[in-house]
């Protein structure tokens, strides 16, 4: 039977629960399932708000006998004018059966570890399985948790390459992990770059990469949006999380619009290669780009995790927030 209370996590409470293994499984198995029709994903709704630069994003879904909704916003200038995150979120997680709604929880960090993991799952079936080195370009806090799961997934012994228009956001987080400070052409050196930057400005051009390099492109997330030039897409084994997404705000959404890329040339999603349906890397030469909108399946997959932790650690506040308890 459903819980009849609703359990209130923080972001506390989610860090102290939420591990980086069980999280990169989470969204494995969420990738699988939406690529077998085990999952249901409406697509994601934007509310933008033009007129500070900014959006809110609704992404609803079901998984594995869980429905959620995330609430979460994407807010650019909030660090320099208000001293406050770019991106907040809050999960509702509820019960499908019942509809009683089981936990509302800080979706900011779950928003930035699942998407950590997506990059790490990405790398696992598309980068070479020789992958020494891995390069950042964006040092923020995703940079942080793509290293923590890449490190769940290849070891801890990755040589680690930062880059960042700041330069002490850079230095910052090279000591942080034990990395060094490069330019961006070093970091794409390295045999996984991850680019997490706002997206507004081209950072990363053709000739940076080499043959044999996987890209996880992580920033660009709204219509306009991208990381990469656009020429540099060419001949790239690209793999989406979802085709809808990502041609409407994911790296290739500014190529798609000009004509310059089609959406035959995509590859396939990480849910088909995962599940075998599609290959993975087709030679050690080939580049190979992993275009990450993030998916509504990832964050109620591993908001279950969350849950189920709590559950067990007797962490959370629980309230009669509905009040269901006066029935």
């Amino acid at each position: 039977m459903a819980h009849p209370t609703t359990l209130i996590l923080s972001q506390a409470d989610v860090r102290a629960l939420l591990s980086m293994k069980d999280a990169v499984a989470a969204v494995e198995a969420a990738f699988a399932a939406h690529s077998r029709g085990e999952a249901l994903m409406p697509p994601k709704v934007y509310l933008s708000l033009p007129e500070i630069g900014g959006d809110f994003r609704a992404m609803p879904a079901t998984f594995a006998g869980s429905a959620g909704v995330k609430w979460v916003n994407s807010h650019p200038s909030n660090p320099a004018k208000h001293g406050l995150p770019a991106v907040m979120g809050l999960y509702i997680l509820s019960d499908p059966e019942t509809a009683l709604p089981l936990a509302v929880m800080d979706a900011t960090w779950l928003t930035a570890v699942r998407t950590g993991a997506a990059a790490a799952v990405a790398s696992k079936y598309l980068a070479r399985k020789s992958s020494r080195s891995i390069g950042f370009v964006g040092c923020g806090v995703q940079a942080r948790t793509m290293l923590e799961a890449h490190r769940v997934v290849f070891g801890e012994g990755l040589t680690v390459v930062g880059a960042d228009v700041r330069a002490d956001a850079a230095t910052r987080f090279a000591e942080e992990v034990g990395g060094r400070v490069g330019t961006v052409a070093e970091a794409c050196a390295c045999d996984i770059v991850c680019t997490s930057t706002p997206g507004k400005v081209v950072a990363v051009t053709r000739e940076m990469l080499a043959p044999g390099v996987h890209i996880n492109a992580m920033g660009a997330d709204a219509e306009g949006k991208q990381e990469l030039a656009e020429d540099a897409l060419a001949g790239m084994t690209i793999v989406v999380d979802d085709p809808a997404q990502a041609l409407h705000s994911g790296e290739i959404n500014v190529a798609i619009h000009h004509g310059t890329l089609r959406d035959s040339d995509l590859h396939g999603t990480i849910g088909e290669v995962v599940t075998g349906k599609k290959s993975g890397r087709m030679g050690d030469a080939a580049i190979t780009l992993f275009d990450s909108t993030g998916l509504a399946i990832q964050d109620v997959a591993v908001a279950r995790v969350v849950l189920d932790a709590a559950y067990r650690a007797g962490r959370g506040v629980e309230m009669d927030l509905v009040g269901v308890g006066r029935h």
